[in-house]
């Protein structure tokens, strides 16, 4: 999926709370430990906070530990888009919504089968719908 969903930085500012904006348009990333998903274990599915795009479920969430909400996999048809980063001094692959590019988090190969993947998420890059 293509990017699809274009605002300027004034029109995700007035939306976005000033931390959802630092870390969903800026790539930033919140204190481990801190947000209001990583320890969520309620039924349902996680949005993009930006566009509201589905992202990822319940049922593919798990406690990796790290303090940031972690998934073995993303929903079908709704991949984020990954990038290289090298930023920090590291290489990682930044992952970022298929609809409007919001930065969530990373991708590591760490995680627990049957993907082997864990997707490090930001909570103030996501929404939650219960079931």
């Amino acid at each position: 999926m293509s990017v699809t969903i274009k605002k300027s930085d004034a029109e995700w500012q007035a939306q976005l709370s000033e931390d959802e904006f630092r870390i969903t348009r800026q790539g930033g990333t919140e204190p481990a430990f801190s947000g209001a998903y990583y320890d969520n274990k309620d039924e349902g599915m996680y949005h993009c906070r930006c566009c509201d795009e589905p992202l990822f479920s319940s049922a593919e969430k798990y406690d990796s530990g790290s303090g940031w909400p972690s998934f073995w996999q993303p929903l079908k048809d709704h991949e984020p888009t990954e990038i290289r980063d090298t930023s920090h001094g590291m290489v990682r692959v930044e992952v970022r919504c298929p609809a409007c590019d919001a930065h969530l988090g990373h991708v590591f190969e760490d995680g627990p089968q049957p993907t082997g993947q864990r997707y490090c998420i930001n909570s103030a890059s996501l929404g939650f719908k219960k079931r």
